[in-house]
């Protein structure tokens, strides 16, 4: 059964392009919407017969639709996501999903209420190494997991403005049916949550308990706007960006008592590392690369060179009998374990996916949520994984509004 689908937000949903065409067996696009006449006409170009919308509410009642992919700005994901739900379609969203808890509370009954299968894109989540450390956890290759770091480290200085200098939305700019609010907080949590939590098996026997945030002053962006926007320009003033910071630390606590700590920090000057992670348990740790192109790391006890702990120096302490010529423990390669550890999907459908975007995730994230509406699975990434991880955004900017008072993470199953 082929699934058919329409597209919300016509730039970031042309990245899924290619996507479509090597599901064409499972998806069929059949609709785009996009207030921009200019992308509209971009994508209907060689689609004689794709519909194209300007207004979201119009689509969605076209009878011929089954699902909607909503990759439209960020602040419209959660009520585009409920209005396409009570049409009747089921839904893929963009990350994240919501932005105020409100909206995650909706988002969790409206689903509930209608049965209708809804997944959010998170395609970090599908990156080689971070499915292959999933399936390392999954076979306690690290031992007992304690803790977990995440880093989405992206300058967005240059998309904070249009040509004509007016902000868009990533500058808190303001448009029809968008809604912006501070982002003195951690604004964009998913992609270095989602992997850490399927890693320690979030909302699958353990939970986010509690969380804080610290943010740091608001600098890199006034200083960039000096340099590019005309002199006298109202966002040239440090005022303009009072309500921003430049990075954002949080910290979880889960109910099984470990830890989680992300940092987002979208202005600050410096090469991109958008997948940033760590992960220590009781028998070993991983370390993602620190670039594009350097491999993650891994040192597993009784796998790779080396001891742990290996203090040589203090003869008279208390150590695990060693063999002679032992050594300190050292990192080895990620790839060197993936004749074992490689992910199934990876194994499989590895050539289809490097053609896609994110490091192969957009593949996995179409791929999987056209087999969660046929049946043939559980949605991986479902509305409660969806607005757990997305609900440290609000949770964390009210952290920040209360000095760094820690808060309770809400149970969006057990309420």
């Amino acid at each position: 059964m082929t699934l058919k689908i329409a597209v919300a937000g016509g730039n970031r949903g042309a990245r899924f392009d290619q996507v479509l065409n090597q599901l064409r067996e499972r998806v069929e696009l059949v609709a785009v919407c996009d207030p921009d006449d200019q992308v509209r006409a971009e994508w209907t170009l060689d689609r004689p017969n794709l519909k194209a919308y300007a207004e979201f509410e119009e689509m969605v009642e076209d009878p011929n639709i089954e699902a909607v992919f909503v990759a439209t700005p960020m602040f419209l994901h959660a009520g585009q996501a409920l209005t396409a739900l009570n049409a009747g379609k089921h839904v893929l969203s963009e990350v994240i999903a919501a932005t105020t808890l409100d909206e995650c509370y909706a988002l969790v009954e409206t689903v509930e209420k209608t049965g209708l299968t809804y997944m959010m894109a998170e395609n970090y989540c599908y990156r080689r190494e971070a499915m292959m450390i999933k399936y390392m956890c999954d076979q306690l290759v690290f031992g007992e997991l304690t803790y977990a770091e995440g880093a989405y480290i992206h300058d967005c200085r240059d998309l904070m403005f249009n040509s004509d200098y007016s902000r868009t939305w990533r500058g808190g700019g303001t448009g029809k049916g968008v809604t912006t609010q501070s982002s003195r907080g951690n604004g964009y949590p998913t992609h270095s949550l989602g992997p850490i939590a399927q890693w320690l098996g979030i909302n699958r026997g353990d939970r986010l308990a509690r969380t804080t945030t610290f943010v740091t002053k608001s600098v890199a962006r006034q200083e960039w706007a000096l340099s590019v926007l005309p002199e006298g320009h109202i966002d040239t003033s440090a005022a303009a960006w009072a309500s921003f910071t430049d990075s954002a630390t949080t910290l979880i606590e889960t109910q099984k008592g470990r830890l989680i700590c992300l940092r987002k920090d979208s202005a600050s000057p410096r090469p991109h590392n958008m997948a940033q992670h760590s992960l220590q348990g009781t028998k070993g740790s991983y370390l993602s690369g620190r670039f594009d192109g350097e491999d993650p790391l891994v040192w597993i006890d009784g796998v790779s060179k080396g001891i742990s702990p290996a203090n040589f120096g203090y003869t008279d302490k208390a150590r695990p009998m060693v063999t002679n010529g032992q050594t300190n423990a050292e990192w080895q390669p990620l790839w060197e374990l993936s004749k074992y550890y490689e992910s199934p999907y990876w194994q499989e459908l590895s050539k289809q996916a490097l053609q896609a975007g994110h490091g192969g995730g957009d593949f996995f994230v179409m791929y999987d949520f056209a087999r969660a509406v046929s049946g043939e699975i559980d949605p991986p990434i479902n509305v409660y994984d969806a607005v757990t991880w997305s609900s440290i955004m609000p949770i964390s900017i009210e952290n920040v509004k209360r000095n760094g008072e820690p808060i309770e993470v809400p149970d969006f199953i057990e309420r």
